[in-house]
């Protein structure tokens, strides 16, 4: 997908410190509409909820490191897409598209673990010295899924719109730079973000 691909390289950029992105201006591909109604800022708050989700990811590969316990936990990955899509339902929003969304969520986070878990092999003084509480941290996960699917839900109009794309490399962007993401957790919000636009 170009969009996917164009995210990508906007995100990861060259390493190097630049000004905050512009926010998005009417154009051909972005109109006006578009920037006054809202939609990029609903685009925004979903990039920024991803985002915060994957900075869990960390928490989750250091309770994990260690112990044996595996990255891919399909019982607990059925359970949030259930239950996504059950918050959905009573949202009155639409479960097959907050589900895929989520998916691409809990890719993301998964690339994440696995690569934290690949550097700390690789250099044990870089590894984790406390394990986080993984209750705790599935609580802080729920949380902000419940917020993503609300924002999901209340952007449903501009997700479908041929101005998402557009709108949405520009939140993630903006997100890159406010929360400061390295190229890994840079590289996972693109990941995160990829169903986003689409019926």
């Amino acid at each position: 997908m170009a969009a996917g691909a164009a995210m990508t390289v906007l995100l990861t950029g060259a390493g190097t410190a630049s000004a905050a992105p512009a926010a998005p201006r009417a154009s051909a591909s972005v109109p006006a509409a578009a920037v006054r109604s809202g939609s990029y800022a609903g685009l925004h708050t979903i990039a920024d909820l991803s985002a915060q989700r994957l900075t869990t990811a960390d928490l989750v590969a250091a309770a994990k490191y260690g112990t044996g316990s595996p990255i891919d936990d399909p019982a607990r990955e059925k359970q949030v897409l259930d239950s996504v899509a059950q918050q959905a339902r009573d949202l009155g929003a639409d479960p097959e598209a907050t589900v895929r969304i989520f998916r691409d969520q809990i890719v993301a986070n998964k690339l994440v673990q696995r690569a934290l878990f690949r550097s700390w092999d690789a250099d044990s003084s870089q590894a984790p010295t406390e394990r986080p509480d993984l209750a705790e941290v599935r609580k802080e996960i729920n949380r902000i899924n419940a917020a993503l699917v609300r924002s999901i839900a209340d952007s449903a109009s501009a997700r479908p719109a041929p101005y998402c794309d557009g709108l949405l490399i520009a939140s993630a962007a903006h997100v890159r730079h406010e929360r400061q993401l390295d190229a890994l957790h840079s590289i996972a919000l693109a990941r995160s973000l990829r169903s986003v636009c689409g019926d």
